[in-house]
């Protein structure tokens, strides 16, 4: 084995894992509980420095070939997965201070990354369970509220059967080929066979049940809910990204033919449709954003219809605008002491007057998740549905712009009750995260660049 390129290679996933050591040897040689967050914020920010500084050099390598190899179009989604992460871990500040939740998000991140420099469904399973198996600790281990315990219980059930699914297509595929290589799929949705047509339908169904796309998204608004806003905004954002890359790796630039097209065109269709009328009956913030979370999928998902080459520049476009939107909207939330309370959008009423700089952040984070020019949101699905019209499916395409415009109301909804509800009073006031003005310009200063120059992330896609 080449150990210096293994090294090098994989200098990312090496810098996280030396975190996790770091935070747990620490642990065991002072004999006592420690604050993990200062590691896992340096060791997280040293992964996505050594992230960007491969793609910047270019470098290219496969030290296990066939199964994981970094290039250009790998470093850059493992850079966007491990920067995300940062807002996540400064707003977590104040809800967690024990170890094992920053080595949970540590370890996951690890399995985010293995995801995404894949070359074989065996490394691609590897880490997506690494990826997802913390998150269901992660879920349960704030304990805020009576229903963490049943949300954690229902997402590991679900994320289980998605489990089964992508071992029963790989199985389908590795039975009618031979072999694990990520490029069967393509091969398998071209010949049209019916046990490579089921293998490919299964590993599809899968991905949409991690990515909680309708009908596969029971788990998500209760896990959404039931876990503390730090979690839930790693779940909207990190974990969904990572899903999409691996999804990603799987289709690469096979074009799509039926019936692979029709059930990667209907079911995210229905996701956008669904996510968006359910979002308008919610009266928790978290349970909104799980909905909202759900319509976004369906949008993700729908890139995949477009040609090839233009799916990349808009997959990963969009998971930065989203992500980085979603973030902003949990680092400017308040933090009360009763988290059910706090959670209601009622007690957002009102809060320009309390607190106008964290209302200015939300709106704006839910203007650019409802699309609306000139924010990055807008740009993201501009891609999306450019790419699914050049493709010929325009009939997809009005269909999706129809349902996107169903979530205007939900995000415009929040605005009227920042700005123009009385707040009640009773209402829980919160206080503001001691962390959160960093993480909010982590999150703000990328989403204005994007939004007066989006060329400049495109032309680096």
């Amino acid at each position: 084995m080449n150990w210096p390129l293994i090294l090098q290679s994989m200098l990312p996933e090496h810098l996280l894992l030396a975190g996790m050591l770091a935070i747990l040897g620490l642990e065991i040689w002072s004999g006592r509980s420690r604050d993990g967050h200062a590691l896992a914020v340096v060791a997280v920010a040293a992964a996505g420095i050594a992230a960007l500084w491969l793609h910047a050099t270019g470098f290219s390598a496969a030290p296990f070939a066939g199964h994981y190899s970094v290039d250009p179009y790998t470093t850059l989604p493992k850079a966007v997965l491990l920067g995300l992460a940062l807002p996540v871990l400064l707003i977590s500040r104040d809800d967690f201070a024990e170890t094992p939740y920053y080595t949970l998000v540590l370890a996951s991140l690890y399995g985010a990354c293995l995801v995404v420099s894949s070359d074989s469904f065996l490394t691609l399973f590897l880490g997506l369970e690494i990826l997802s198996l913390p998150v269901y600790a992660l879920v349960v281990l704030g304990f805020l509220r009576p229903q963490s315990a049943e949300a954690a219980l229902k997402y590991l059930v679900l994320g289980g059967a998605a489990t089964a699914t992508l071992l029963m297509g790989m199985s389908f595929l590795y039975g009618w080929n031979g072999s694990l290589e990520l490029a069967v799929f393509g091969d398998a949705v071209l010949a049209g066979e019916p046990i490579a047509l089921a293998g490919a339908a299964l590993i599809i169904a899968a991905l949409f049940l991690k990515a909680a796309v309708v009908p596969l998204h029971a788990w998500a608004p209760d896990a959404y809910e039931g876990a503390s806003a730090p979690v839930t905004a790693y779940m909207a954002t990190v974990v969904k990204a990572g899903v999409v890359f691996a999804a990603l790796r799987v289709i690469g630039t096979t074009t799509l033919t039926p019936p692979v097209l029709g059930l990667v065109a209907l079911l995210p269709l229905v996701s956008m449709a669904w996510g968006n009328l359910a979002a308008i009956r919610q009266t928790s913030f978290r349970r909104m954003i799980a909905y909202s979370s759900i319509a976004h999928a369906g949008y993700l998902f729908f890139a995949f219809l477009g040609a090839g080459a233009g799916r990349w520049e808009a997959i990963v476009f969009y998971v930065v605008a989203y992500g980085l939107m979603n973030l902003l909207a949990f680092a400017a939330l308040p933090r009360g002491a009763d988290d059910e309370r706090q959670d209601r959008l009622d007690a957002l009423k009102g809060l320009h007057r309390r607190r106008p700089a964290a209302a200015a952040m939300l709106a704006i984070a839910m203007l650019s998740l409802a699309g609306l020019p000139p924010l990055p949101g807008f740009v993201a699905k501009f891609l999306v549905f450019r790419n699914v019209v050049e493709a010929g499916h325009t009939f997809y395409a009005v269909a999706g712009l129809v349902a996107s415009y169903l979530g205007l109301y939900f995000y415009l909804r929040v605005i009227q009750y920042l700005y123009m509800g009385e707040p009640e009073p009773s209402a829980a006031r919160g206080q503001p995260r001691r962390l959160a003005f960093a993480a909010s310009a982590l999150c703000l200063a990328p989403a204005v660049l994007l939004t007066f120059f989006p060329g400049w992330l495109l032309d680096r896609l």
